[in-house]
Parts: C-alpha cells; sequence; structure tokens
C-alpha cells in the first residue's frame, strides 16, 4: 500500500495557482510530495508554453530524478497528448531518461501496441482501467499478467455509481485471478473516498493537482504536498 502522487495531469494552469508545469516546477513539487509521504510520483511532461508533450519526458524525468533520487518515476503516454499513434510510439521509442512505468490507457486503440513498447524499452506498465470494458480486453491481453500494476481509474462523480464501476471492475480481475497491485483513484468529487476505499482495501491509492484541488475538509488544498500528507494521514490510521 502506498501513496503515490499525481502532479499536474492534463489540467491547464488556471486550475489551480500552484500546478506546476515546468521540468523544474515538476521536481520541486515531487520533491516535497515524496517529503510529505508520498512513495512514487505520477507526471505529465509538458513542453515550454505548458503543452503536454511526449518529447518532454526526458528532461523533466532526468529533473525529478535527480530532485527525488531512489523515488519511481512514472509518466502519462496518453492518446490525447500527441493525437498520433505513430508519432507516440516514435516518442516513446525515443526516449532517453527512461521513466520507472508509464500509464497506459486500456480504453486507447493503440493501448496493446503502446504496451508491448514500453515492454520492450523495460519500462513498467501501470495498466489504466477507467471501466468494466477496459478491464475485460485487459485480461483478454496475452501478456496482461506482466504489467507493474492495475491502476483503477474512475472520473464517475456520483459516488454510488463510481463505486459500482470500481467493484464491477475488481470483479473482472479477481476472475481472471490477476494477481497484480492495485492502485485505485477517483477525481474531485471522489478523490478522497476512494483514498478511505484503497484504504480499506488494502489498495494503493494517488492523490495531488491531477485528480484533485481540495482537502478532505472541503478547503483548497495549498499545493501537492498538502494533499499528500492528507492521504498519508489516512493510510497511517489503525496501523
Amino acid at each position: 500500500m502506498i501513496v503515490q502522487a499525481c502532479l499536474n495531469g492534463a489540467r491547464s494552469k488556471d486550475f489551480h495557482p500552484q500546478l506546476p508545469s515546468t521540468a523544474e516546477a515538476i521536481a520541486r513539487h515531487g520533491a516535497a510530495c515524496v517529503d510529505a509521504g508520498a512513495a512514487e510520483l505520477h507526471f505529465h511532461a509538458r513542453a515550454p508554453g505548458g503543452r503536454e508533450s511526449l518529447l518532454a519526458v526526458d528532461a523533466t524525468t532526468l529533473a525529478v530524478r535527480q530532485a527525488c533520487p531512489g523515488t519511481l518515476i512514472g509518466v502519462s503516454t496518453g492518446a490525447w497528448i500527441e493525437k498520433d499513434e505513430q508519432r507516440t510510439r516514435d516518442c516513446i521509442m525515443g526516449w532517453n531518461e527512461l521513466p520507472d512505468y508509464a500509464s497506459v490507457n486500456l480504453s486507447e486503440p493503440d493501448a496493446p501496441a503502446i504496451m508491448d513498447l514500453l515492454r520492450q524499452r523495460d519500462v513498467g506498465i501501470e495498466a489504466g482501467l477507467a471501466s468494466v470494458a477496459d478491464a475485460e480486453r485487459f485480461v483478454g491481453l496475452k501478456d496482461h499478467r506482466r504489467v507493474l500494476r492495475v491502476l483503477i481509474e474512475i472520473e464517475e462523480q456520483d459516488l454510488g455509481i463510481a463505486r459500482q464501476l470500481a467493484d464491477g471492475i475488481a470483479l473482472v480481475l479477481d476472475r481472471a485471478d490477476v494477481r497484480r497491485p492495485i492502485l485505485l483513484h477517483g477525481v474531485d468529487a471522489t478523490v478522497w473516498q476512494f483514498v478511505e476505499l484503497a484504504h480499506q482495501r488494502r489498495w494503493s491509492a494517488r492523490v495531488g493537482l491531477e485528480d484533485g484541488e481540495y482537502l478532505p475538509d472541503g478547503t483548497t488544498a495549498a499545493d501537492n504536498a498538502a494533499l499528500v500528507a492528507a492521504a498519508v494521514a489516512i493510510f497511517r490510521q489503525g496501523r
């Protein structure tokens, strides 16, 4: 069970005044999150000007690794970043400063090919499942057990429906006897309920400005580190 910090995601700069976009800011936020108890870091690399970019992974990964030695670092491979399947593949094959793992969304058509490329490059895979259909597709892949972990990521804002989706995905994994670590996260309205759920089920969780800006008491967090500290406090309950 760990708390992963998700530092920025696809959020625009006006989402929160402390949303990091440059390599230096992402590295600084990463170090603060590690100090607050995060075991791993996940970020979306940005080009100058703030646009998400897979070409920026090298410089950002290097900056974060220098600021957070020994901490596992993950990036996104979302199809929306480069908006072209071949360009996405070329960017991944061109990485020189390899992240420890990368998230792959099973809802995206090219997901199996991206997973194969990451294995070729010896980069761990975080298999992102947002629906039961994603889970069924995942367990149908020949090499589905060769992943670092499964990421259950639910964007539905109704908590009851969100819980049903998470339960449905978990059931598919259980029926297929998938015994990989699970990291659960909600978005905005469900962030803290899902941190609590992950703690109850002995899964890992993630928090950060990618997923939401509010603390459990409803106040706006000062930064990513404040969100991580709140999640770590939940995970330490009952220890």
